[in-house]
């Protein structure tokens, strides 16, 4: 009986320290918010898409890069900016997200998708403090 007690004990001990030596074990997962699609016939959508495509995948470099060419394509594409935004902060480039959340900002006042992103609105609230 004793000897039950301690093998379960030494398991439930074994479990702990494994669950502390795995990297995030104990963390949250950061959130991620969802990319928003660019307006159909936009000279930017193929990009923002594909973009998309790889945000969803976790590939924020490569999602960068296809936000960045749709919003070189259509400078008043919001979503491309916002997204931008997006893969940016899941990067950890927290200053240049939240250039691009201002700029998304600026260009869909009214779209609620952006205007109402808890995300956005956090980065816009932590510059008007600087």
């Amino acid at each position: 009986m004793v000897l039950i007690k301690r093998s379960g004990l030494a398991a439930v001990f074994m479990l702990f320290i494994v669950a502390l030596l795995v990297p995030g074990a104990w963390a949250d997962e950061k959130k991620v918010f969802p990319a928003l699609e660019a307006p159909a016939g936009s000279p930017g959508a193929g990009h923002n898409a594909e973009g998309i495509e790889h945000y969803n995948q976790g590939h924020w470099d490569v999602a960068a890069k296809h936000f960045q060419a749709a919003a070189k394509a259509d400078d008043k594409l919001a979503q491309a900016r916002y997204n931008l935004a997006l893969a940016l902060d899941q990067m950890g480039k927290h200053k240049e997200a939240t250039e691009q959340f201002d700029h998304a900002a600026h260009l869909a006042p009214k779209d609620p998708a952006i205007a109402e992103s808890p995300i956005l609105k956090g980065h816009l609230k932590g510059m008007k403090k600087h």
